[in-house]
């Protein structure tokens, strides 16, 4: 004797789908926008100089945990947007996307051939004065002997990636990945955003601790601007158009 499926387990199976989707599409979103805009950002050139002079798992380690906290903390301002009716969150994010996108466009377009080396050199120029200042925190005047000794190993561990942490969360405020991900997080699956997001920051993190330096001579900054200008447009329009396709 065969059953024909109710009607609430057919709108049960319809909303499983979406929501597979909704998470795949967030996910790829924030994967996305997060490399496109990382990669020569601030951040990455934080992390590549930090590993060219210490430890490149205690830098990855303090720098993603930064990275990781700034993508929870945005999720769940962007998540807060849901009191607002989707239809609005829909046209207000996708214009700002357009926006991003046109605006990343404009900028790779004028941008010189040598901007990312010159970001970075600007950037280690601000790092080798907090690490001068490291350095004297970590050697220490013994105050009888007037000879200097290493403060204990854990210390400098702690000093080291609390130096990456704050360096890159500072950074990472009001940048165009967070606020990207605020954007995401307002429209799409939360839980794809937030692994998407975490991960896009790991590969790019991980990328800089590597061979930053490497890297930024390799691959222009330029190039990486206009694709991402292109990544930005697309998913803007993908967006209207799931939208429409599930309304």
């Amino acid at each position: 004797m065969s059953v024909l499926p109710s009607e609430t387990s057919t709108l049960d199976l319809s909303e499983n789908q979406y929501g597979g989707v909704g998470f795949t599409h967030g996910f790829i979103a924030s994967l996305a926008v997060i490399v496109v805009s990382e990669i020569g950002d601030k951040t990455f050139f934080i992390a590549a100089i930090m590993s060219m002079k210490h430890s490149r798992l205690l830098v990855f380690a303090g720098a993603i945990s930064a990275l990781a906290l700034m993508t929870v903390i945005s999720v769940i301002f962007g998540y807060t947007a849901n009191i607002i009716p989707r239809i609005y969150i829909t046209y207000v994010s996708t214009l700002l996307f357009a926006i991003f996108g046109l605006k990343m466009l404009r900028e790779g377009y004028h941008m010189a051939p040598n901007q990312g080396m010159e970001e970075l050199e600007e950037v280690q120029s601000d790092l080798h004065k907090r690490e001068e200042e490291l350095e004297k925190e970590i050697l220490i005047q013994d105050a009888e002997s007037g000879a200097k000794k290493r403060v204990r190993t854990y210390i400098v561990v702690f000093k080291i990636m609390f130096q990456a942490f704050a360096l890159t969360f500072f950074a990472e405020l009001g940048d165009r990945s967070q606020i990207s991900t605020i954007i995401l997080a307002a429209r799409e699956d939360v839980y794809g955003v937030i692994i998407g997001g975490i991960i896009g920051h790991s590969l790019c993190t991980g990328l800089a601790v590597i061979g930053g330096r490497f890297i930024a001579q390799k691959i222009s900054v330029r190039t990486v601007t206009i694709a991402g200008g292109v990544v930005f447009l697309l998913f803007a329009f993908s967006a209207v158009f799931l939208d429409l396709t599930n309304s």
